[in-house]
């Protein structure tokens, strides 16, 4: 059954029973929309919550926050052990990032990572480490922290997983690009029609 194609193309939704999902290379579209929508309704609501703020300086002190904690992701024991609302990740276990690697991931210039971090370290929302910059777990602005935010980035996440679903995915292997069977079928063929000519 995991092998045949034609099953793979049907999913079971309890709302409509089996319906045909299409491959990968035709719900490319359906995926932009709906990842989209989930993007800018988050940094709408980023932006909403901290209007004192420039957006540049949002979108710095997030790819800061990002990087303090991908060796939390990449680690399934410490992602669980921070998983609640109110499991806060300590600054001893963040690991800390560069100006540079700043610059390069935002595609800013270096001197315009320099000067707003400058400021913001100057707010006490970033600390310098040996590894790097990190954003405070006691910032006085909840970065990192803002329950708020993170309920409704909830709300959002399940709108998006349930649009996705409607549109018949409903996991990573939905996603994958359709086999290219036609290469191989061509070389096999190719092979066939040389064997045959040698035979005669």
């Amino acid at each position: 059954m995991a092998d045949d194609p034609f099953a793979a193309a049907f999913v079971y939704s309890v709302n409509v029973g089996f319906r045909f999902m299409r491959n990968a290379s035709d719900i490319i579209r359906t995926v932009s929309r709906h990842t989209l929508a989930y993007m800018l309704f988050s940094i709408s609501e980023l932006f909403r919550h901290y209007d004192e703020f420039d957006p540049l300086d949002l979108l710095i002190v997030h790819a800061i926050l990002n990087a303090n904690v991908i060796n939390v992701m990449n680690d399934p024991s410490l992602d669980e052990q921070f998983s609640s609302i109110h499991a806060v990740e300590p600054d001893v276990i963040k690991q800390g990032v560069s100006r540079a690697a700043l610059s390069r991931f935002l595609s800013l210039p270096l001197e315009t990572v320099r000067r707003r971090v400058t400021g913001l370290k100057r707010r006490k929302i970033l600390a310098e480490t040996k590894a790097g910059l990190i954003v405070t777990e006691q910032n006085a602005f909840r970065f990192g922290n803002n329950h708020a935010l993170q309920k409704t980035n909830m709300l959002l996440l399940t709108k998006l997983l349930r649009d996705l679903k409607r549109a018949g995915i409903n996991g990573p292997d939905d996603l994958r690009a359709p086999r290219e069977t036609s290469k191989e079928t061509s070389k096999e063929t190719s092979k066939g029609t040389a064997s045959t000519r040698k035979a005669k």
